[in-house]
Parts: C-alpha cells; structure tokens; sequence
C-alpha cells in the first residue's frame, strides 16, 4: 500500500494535520478496549476511507489483520490464569503445568484482537492519506537535512547489513573481542554518517529543491482548520471519558463491561467529531 492523491477533504489537508487526525483515531483504539468504543472506532476508519475515496484499499488490509487479531484472541486465553468461568480444562502440561481456560480471558482476548485490529486499519488509512514526502518536508523546519537523512538511513539497511557482518567477522577474530552493543554502535554510527554524507551530496545536486515557492508557507486551508479542530475534540473526548470513568471494562475476576448513555453519548461523540469534517468538500478537486 502506498499514498495516492485522491479527492477528498483528507487528502486535501496538509500532511501533519492528516497524521494527527489519524494518530487521534489510533489514540482512541489505545486508551479503550471497551466492544462500543473500539468497534465505533473500526467502523469511523473504514468509513473516513470510504469518504476519502481509500475504502478498498484500507479493507486490503483485513485480509492480515483478522488473522492476526484472532492469534491475539486465541493466545490470551491459553498465556493467562485468571478468570473464574473455565469453559474449557486442558490438564497438566509439560512446562505449561495445569492450563484451565476461563470465559474472562476469551473475552480479553477478543478485546485485545480488536483493538489490534482496529490499530492496524488506522495504520493503513494514514498510509493512504498522508502524503509521506510532504510529511518529512515539514520535518526539514526542525533539522535541516534530518527527513532526507532518515529516509536514506531506512533504504540503506542492505548495506548496514553487510556492515554488521564484516564487523562481526572482525570482532570474532580479535583474542578479547568487545561486546555486542559496541558493534551495534558502530554500525548505527556509520549509518548515519553515511546517511547524511548521501543527504548532503543530493541537497547539492538539487535534490527536492522544488520550485521558485517551495520555501513559502502555506496558508492554513479550511480543511487543514476542520481535521485539526476534528483531532483536537477526539482527544478532548477522549481524555474526559478516562477522567469521568466512562466506558470502564473490567475483566477479571468476571467480565464486567458499562453499557449505558454515557458510553452511547460517547461513541456518537467520537463518530461526528471525526466524520464530519468530510462535509465541507468546498475546493477539492475532482
């Protein structure tokens, strides 16, 4: 998966604000694993995808990430003790000893899953709306060369590998030969001095120079100001949910999971504070 512009409010935001909005969306899988909240959460990705013209490209994803939020399922039962409705009683194992698996532990198991899969759909819908060149422009504000250097330091792991080898030969082969760390030291030093040698040659040479206004800010749109005041008020949501305790889930010694209005009031909350910024599609492109 990789970014594609696209005609959508989104996409037309700039890239730090798109990742933010993104990032809240994440926050929220994070900080919850109440069923209402993770799933509204689910549900606002695969439809902000829809809106942003991504859909099937996000849903590319649920082929990997069902898989996986079931392993995660699946093993939270078997690694955990606690719980006291056993459904299912395995005996004693080898190194494991007695394996009993409570209805508690399945039902944290599923949460978790969720949660993960709801992590890896927000994952996917950042790829495919922010635009990743912009992103490390604006990263070039903070250290002048510190996006094109990361961006070279991550494509040249071939060559740190061959690195790490030929340093690892030569440390085999000294009689009192130095740890481990100083040869992940060294190679992480002489990939970044080799990084930014490269950065700074293609910085000479023009590279992404952009043209006669590549330097000049850019004015905040209406969408940048929509997405921004968007991520601000799901963080807001949020943290006052956490601080008035609501959507509270217990798992052990029995599942308990608050279900009322306020938890109703707020995944509504969380689903119009991040979708109606799709709304206002005034400028786009089409």
């Amino acid at each position: 998966m990789r970014y594609e512009r696209r005609a959508s409010p989104l996409h037309a935001a700039r890239a730090g604000v798109a990742a933010a909005w993104a990032l809240a969306l994440s926050l929220a899988a994070l900080l919850y694993h109440h069923p209402l909240v993770v799933g509204t959460v689910v549900a606002v990705i695969l439809a902000a995808g829809a809106l942003a013209g991504v859909g099937r490209r996000v849903a590319r994803v649920l082929p990997f990430a069902i898989p996986f939020a079931l392993l995660i399922a699946l093993v939270n039962p078997l690694a955990s003790r606690e719980g006291l409705t056993v459904i299912w009683r395995f005996g004693e194992l080898p190194v494991l000893g007695r394996l009993d698996v409570t209805l508690e532990a399945l039902v944290l198991g599923l949460l978790l899953g969720v949660r993960a899969l709801a992590l890896v759909l927000a994952g996917a819908l950042f790829t495919a709306t922010v635009d990743p060149d912009e992103l490390l422009r604006g990263l070039r504000r903070v250290s002048f060369r510190s996006a094109l250097t990361a961006a070279l330091a991550v494509r040249l792991v071939p060559v740190l590998v061959r690195d790490g080898r030929r340093l690892e030969d030569a440390r085999r082969c000294r009689a009192e030969p130095p740890g481990r760390l100083a040869v992940v030291r060294a190679v992480a030093a002489g990939a970044l001095d080799r990084a930014a040698d490269v950065a700074a040659t293609l910085e000479v040479r023009g590279y992404a120079a952009g043209g006669r206004h590549a330097g000049a800010r850019r004015p905040w749109s209406r969408h940048d100001l929509s997405f921004a005041a968007s991520a601000a008020a799901i963080v807001v949501l949020l943290a006052g949910g956490r601080l008035l305790g609501v959507a509270g889930v217990e798992a052990y010694p029995r599942t308990a999971v608050e279900l009322g209005a306020a938890e109703l009031v707020l995944c509504g909350a969380l689903a119009a504070a991040a979708l109606l910024p799709f709304a206002d599609r005034r400028g786009i492109a089409r």
